[in-house]
């Protein structure tokens, strides 16, 4: 079951998720081509625990770095390495996670390396952008996981895109995964009712051809079958009063605005 959190755990998760959320725009400004994953990874690595924190990834389940970093057709949980470099053109889904406090914060988006963007990445990316702020637009106390799906997995298809199923939001608090289980596919007024209270991200995987995903040998890494381009974005919610709170959001984020526009109550941050 989900644990509901109490207003002094959301204040302590908005710490976390602001830290979260100013440590992936710190490491987006050095996304350019030549840059290593692993360089990435210890740029990430220093501001987190500069910071007082934590890099949640580190030595979860073995996981290795302090950050994911997915590039072109990589869905998620890419491990740096100083060996791979961004070349322009590419797209680079960087997914950071910290653990304040005893809190975690999880956001992630994907990033255009250079201006020689193709169509497709351009493509998918921009549909995983806007699918998760249709699925912000429809959170709210008492609508059901299937709902958030369904906004998702309607908008990406009629784009020609496709939504990945093996990978999920989640719960989150004091526990990095936890209940419930986000999909970000479903048919409306199914799956788990959301109440306030409740903590969890939304992170849209959407893929350029198959739904589906293949592991890598170092069983972490998670690629599409076809080599077709695959993009995610990510925040962290909170379901406060009538609306949420969109905990990795800073001031300026253009999901959130876009939510919004959409419908969204956003009760936090107060967006400028």
């Amino acid at each position: 079951m989900a644990k509901l959190k109490s207003a002094d755990d959301i204040q302590m998760m908005r710490a976390a998720g602001r830290l979260a959320a100013e440590t992936l725009r710190h490491v987006g400004a050095f996304v350019k081509a030549g840059i290593s994953t692993e360089e990435i990874n210890t740029i990430v690595h220093d501001y987190i625990v500069a910071h007082g924190a934590y890099p949640s990834p580190l030595n979860y389940r073995g996981f290795p770095k302090s950050v994911c970093t997915s590039i072109n057709d990589v869905i998620c949980h890419g491990i740096p390495n100083p060996d791979v470099k961004l070349n322009d053109g590419d797209i680079i889904n960087i997914d950071v996670t910290v653990t304040l406090d005893g809190y975690f914060g999880d956001t992630s988006r994907t990033f255009y390396v250079g201006e020689n963007i193709s169509e497709e990445r351009r493509l998918v990316t921009e549909t995983s952008s806007e699918s998760l702020a249709r699925a912000m637009a429809v959170c709210s106390h008492g609508v059901r996981v299937g709902d958030i799906g369904h906004a998702i997995q309607s908008y990406a298809e009629a784009r020609g895109c496709t939504v990945v199923r093996d990978f999920v939001g989640h719960g989150i608090g004091k526990i990095f995964h936890e209940e419930p289980a986000i999909t970000h596919y479903g048919r409306p007024g199914t799956g788990v009712k959301l109440v306030r209270g409740m903590c969890f991200t939304i992170e849209p995987m959407i893929n350029g051809g198959d739904w589906r995903s293949k592991m890598l040998k170092d069983g972490w890494t998670a690629v599409t079958p076809d080599g077709k381009p695959s993009a995610q974005f990510e925040h962290t919610i909170a379901l406060i009063g009538d609306g949420i709170e969109v905990l990795t959001a800073l001031p300026d984020d253009p999901i959130a605005h876009r939510a919004r526009e959409l419908g969204a109550k956003i009760l936090w941050p107060e967006l400028t």
